[in-house]
């Protein structure tokens, strides 16, 4: 019997949706011959983490009931905790030829393949606004990402269980961390493991990340590095460097085998708190019994408080989450402490301290800049460095009129 956090949801088990064997050999065969749905990159991923239980207990793309239970009380009809809407978007011509309960194959537009089918139930129209007031806590589609992602949907959404049949890439291209919550699992009971203090990562770590991880190291059994390896926005740094950074952060500074690095296919939404919580349940499917949630969780821009994404974990309904926060005050580093501490441990002024952050991190390298020693370790800056002269190199090839995709990278 495992002694890790059970799955999300009433059964307390995965429910991976991904098809092996005959039975995904069939659906592969069935969906050549049905009504092709597209869908977009963050439909796409949400299909993925169905298909490999990161989304237990959900059993495909949510329909009308849900979706105004999730955005205005984190419930399903069920009764089931959810933070944010998981949906599937038509336009209205497609949505008319559907019929209810007719069955139709979904398509990553992207990178033109199939990656499953869905049982359509029911077909119904949202109020976007809506959704982006209740889960982001604004409307600014010109400035904020996820807000843009939403009221960009189309006009119709579709609803019903889902069979995927397909990972798309990530097995193959992040085959060193891409990892499925039952495969997470096994290696922490393989290292007899059974509280877990998840880490979120979608920029590499500087000096903050790693204090925040070695405190967690402190009072957990073991940490999970679990990086997102599906889309960003642009400026983000691609997951392939993040890997490499994070590896040879690992190797070099913390001690054997009490961190493991896992990746994940998810789209990042900028969520905020809404995706704090979102991060939660799907870490709790990994086998996570803890997240790590420091200042500006999953945020973007100024549209969220530094620590709004703790502040939520304490309004949502009692025994919704069984994973708890790790809440972890503001980090820097301080000149005259003589290291990393926080606003919890350090007595001085703001004129001592040097904050760290991912966006100054990309800002000073990508303009050529050397950054300072207590900002990040050596071994993590050079791997960066390689990447932003790479960059340079292609712009300046693609100035001189050469084709970019015959650069590679120093």
């Amino acid at each position: 019997m495992s002694k890790l956090v059970p799955p999300h949801g009433k059964e307390r088990k995965l429910k991976p949706l991904l098809l092996e064997g005959a039975a995904l050999a069939a659906e592969k065969e069935k969906a050549k011959k049905l009504k092709v749905v597209p869908m977009t990159s963050r439909e796409a991923s949400d299909l993925i983490m169905l298909g490999i239980g990161a989304f237990t207990p959900l059993e495909g793309f949510m329909g009308y009931d849900d979706w105004k239970g999730v955005c205005d009380k984190y419930l399903m009809t069920d009764g089931v905790f959810w933070p944010i809407p998981i949906t599937l978007s038509a336009d209205k011509a497609l949505a008319d030829s559907i019929g209810v309960n007719e069955e139709v194959a979904l398509l990553d537009t992207e990178n033109n393949e199939i990656l499953g089918t869905m049982k359509v139930t029911s077909k119904y129209k949202i109020d976007k606004a809506h959704e982006c007031k209740s889960v982001f806590w604004t409307n600014d589609a010109a400035g904020h990402p996820g807000v843009a992602s939403v009221m960009g949907q189309k006009e119709i959404n579709l609803a019903g269980p889902v069979k995927v049949i397909s990972e798309s890439f990530y097995p193959t291209q992040f085959k060193d961390v891409y990892q499925r919550p039952a495969e997470a699992r096994k290696l922490f009971e393989e290292k007899g493991w059974t509280t877990v203090a998840a880490l979120q990562l979608r920029n590499p770590m500087h000096r903050s990340h790693e204090f925040l991880a070695k405190i967690a190291v402190e009072v957990m059994d073991g940490l999970y590095i679990h990086q997102l390896v599906g889309k960003l926005k642009p400026g983000d740094i691609p997951a392939d460097v993040r890997v490499e950074a994070i590896n040879v952060l690992v190797e070099n500074y913390f001690v054997k085998n009490t961190v493991i690095q896992g990746g994940y296919p998810a789209e990042m939404r900028y969520a905020g708190p809404r995706e704090a919580l979102l991060h939660a349940v799907f870490r709790q499917n990994y086998g996570c019994s803890h997240l790590i949630v420091g200042r500006d969780h999953a945020g973007v821009g100024d549209y969220y408080g530094p620590f709004d994404a703790q502040k939520i974990f304490d309004d949502i309904p009692q025994g919704a989450l069984l994973l708890q926060p790790l809440k972890i005050d503001w980090t820097f580093h301080c000149f005259k402490c003589g290291g990393m501490a926080s606003l919890k441990t350090c007595p001085h002024g703001k004129e001592d301290r040097l904050l760290l952050s991912g966006t100054m991190v990309r800002k000073t390298l990508s303009e050529g800049g050397e950054l300072p020693k207590e900002f990040s370790r050596p071994e993590v800056v050079k791997v960066l460095q390689a990447y932003y002269a790479g960059l340079e190199e292609k712009v300046e090839v693609k100035l001189h009129g050469a084709a970019t995709g015959d650069v590679k990278k120093k």
